[in-house]
């Protein structure tokens, strides 16, 4: 299938997991919808595996949304009560099939992995497997994970992951599926989200889930439980939930760009519903800039919220500016180079009689390039507005991530070496303001300790992370040995 098409030049998103136990029930339409709930997090690829008793696990994988992956006919032959879940974005490794998840291997045990996240010691780990004889069909560190996994002597997968968790280093948020328990954890720092579930009413038994985010349990009529600590190990089985906390006492760094950007608005983490925490970030970029102005515009869709947010602090109306298409991420036909060159108009039209002799503030998540950004301006400009001002809420990105977001190199970022005064002369605003990083905090109501915002300031959580090897390291290592 070929690869879709994307405009925006911000963060790409990451990946969402899920994870079922239903005694006696057929759970792939369950975890088709929590998938469909999570499809923001991944464009790429799709896939659910499920698993009987009798020790098979069945897995459909492609390119694509999860809509276009999966139909009736397809679910109907996934049988089984256990399931787990992936929709993809490629942070390590390319877009190709056989780094769509989960990933299935049947070394010394037979399970199916999906994981969200990237591993800044994957190179190390590959060659070390290879050196043992180990063969990959991916070049994704998702499958360095699940080869340590499936290989691993201990009886329960349990104990195994026990053993094999403290080797890895990075942002993990994973679940694994035998025919008997689906297991899931967290890496030691809680870099990437991951929350438990549970659906009462079902003959009685309570039936657990875990997911990357909480609107995927609502999706299914889940209630919110808990988060899964960092460096957890949650088993969902027979017994019911257990829990084992295997890598204790880590330095807490969940990802503040989560908040931001990438989460749903409608999902909560860490006791904050999302939509509200974006709007109060918009109040506080009124408070921190505000400027002479008739009416407040968002980027659509990320700008929302904080937009609201911001209209509310100053007492201004708030409009739509932008008419978005919301199929461009579908198409899978190459816009020609006339088309290129226009860009971002394939995703945004402004409407003129909102903009036209205005002065506006438009409200937007981040600027990663800038690319974009510039062409909004320039595209509101031609409309007509009489004064543009770009009301950021989040501060500059400088840094890239390596611990599941693809952020482009600190080179290609317009904040790179450039001061807010010349990145507004850059993209040809009126003005720009950057929300601060202790008003970002201060809208999220958390403590900067317990976060990583290394995006921002360059402090990354883990030692040894600003070498860790590029997006496409492993295809460089060693060739592929296709199934």
């Amino acid at each position: 299938m070929a690869q879709l098409l994307h405009h925006r030049d911000g963060p790409r998103d990451e990946c969402g997991v899920f994870g079922i136990f239903a005694p006696g029930h057929e759970v792939a339409n369950l975890a088709y919808f929590a998938l469909f709930a999570l499809q923001h997090r991944g464009q790429e690829s799709a896939g659910i595996a499920t698993a009987t008793h009798r020790g098979n696990i069945m897995t459909i994988r492609d390119q694509g949304l999860v809509s276009q992956v999966f139909d009736e006919h397809k679910l109907r032959s996934l049988v089984g009560d256990l399931a787990i879940g992936h929709v993809r974005y490629s942070t390590t490794g390319s877009s190709a099939w056989e780094n769509s998840q989960p990933i299935v291997r049947d070394d010394a045990r037979m399970l199916a992995l999906a994981h969200n996240g990237n591993l800044i010691n994957a190179v190390a780990l590959h060659r070390e497997l290879r050196e043992a004889g180990v063969e990959f069909h991916s070049t994704s560190d998702s499958e360095i994970i699940a080869a340590l996994l499936s290989r691993h002597p201990a009886a329960r997968l349990q104990d195994a992951v026990a053993d094999v968790l403290p080797r890895l280093r990075g942002a993990f948020s994973t679940v694994v599926l035998t025919e008997e328990a689906v297991v899931a954890f967290r890496d030691p720092h809680g870099l990437r989200p991951l929350c438990i579930g549970r659906i009462d009413g079902l003959d009685g038994v309570p039936v657990w889930c875990v997911a990357s985010e909480s609107c995927a349990l609502d999706m299914i009529g889940a209630a919110f439980v808990r988060d899964v600590a960092p460096g957890e190990v949650v088993t969902l089985s027979a017994k019911g939930l257990e829990s084992r906390l295997v890598a204790p006492g880590g330095r807490e760094a969940f990802c503040v760009f989560e908040y931001i950007y990438f989460a749903r608005p409608d999902s909560r983490m860490g006791g904050t519903v999302l939509q509200a925490a974006r709007g109060r970030m918009g109040e506080i970029l009124w408070r921190e800039a505000p400027v002479a102005a008739d009416v407040v515009i968002p980027v659509p869709d990320s700008g929302n919220a904080a937009a609201r947010g911001l209209a509310r602090a100053a007492g201004l109306p708030t409009d739509d500016g932008f008419i978005k298409n919301r199929y461009v991420a579908r198409t899978f036909i190459q816009p020609g180079q006339e088309l290129r060159r226009q860009g971002v108009r394939m995703k945004f039209n402004p409407v003129p009689e909102v903009v036209a002799g205005k002065r506006l503030v438009v409200v937007d998540d981040s600027i990663v390039r800038g690319t974009t950004d510039r062409q909004i301006v320039q595209m509101l400009r031609d409309a007509g507005a009489r004064e543009v001002h770009l009301r950021i809420s989040a501060p500059p990105i400088k840094h890239p991530c390596h611990y599941g977001i693809d952020m482009s190199t600190r080179e290609e970022m317009i904040a790179h070496g450039r001061t807010v005064e010349q990145i507004r002369d850059e993209l040809g605003a009126d003005s720009l303001h950057y929300l601060s990083l202790s008003g970002l905090y201060e809208a999220l109501g958390a403590r900067r300790e317990r976060h990583c915002d290394a995006c921002f300031t360059g402090e990354y959580p883990l030692p040894g992370t600003d070498t860790a090897n590029g997006k496409f390291a492993l295809g460089r290592e060693l060739p592929l040995v296709r199934a």
